[in-house]
């Protein structure tokens, strides 16, 4: 069983940067893929960044201001996101992938609240 635990959200005001932090309960490197996912009501889940077989994607309209890494020896998927706008107020979700012999599991993080606001 793999666990993702999210951390650092909370309340920005806009303009203001938040980085967030997801901690998995096994290595990195067991993992095909990782990345953020964020959510608002009534919308569907939406991809934020991914990191897979050395590739990293954007959504839209992140636009250069948000930027996905990882601490292999921590076990640790950052999100560092700066210019941060009352439309990025979300739940943030960390994800990641993995096979279990020929199957491709997916997991998420139990979320974080982000919210952008004066």
């Amino acid at each position: 069983q793999v666990q993702l635990v999210e951390s650092g959200g909370g309340l920005v005001q806009p303009g203001g940067s938040l980085r967030l932090s997801c901690t998995a309960s096994r290595s990195i490197f067991d993992f095909v893929g990782v990345g953020w996912y964020r959510q608002v009501p009534g919308k569907q889940r939406e991809l934020v960044a991914s990191s897979s077989d050395g590739m990293i994607n954007y959504g839209d309209f992140v636009k250069g201001r948000f930027t996905i890494s990882t601490d292999n020896a921590e076990n640790t998927i950052y999100l560092q996101m700066h210019s941060l706008q009352p439309d990025d107020t979300a739940v943030y979700y960390c994800h990641a992938k993995r096979y279990i012999s020929v199957q491709l599991r997916d997991y998420w993080g139990q979320g974080t609240q982000v919210t952008v606001s004066s």
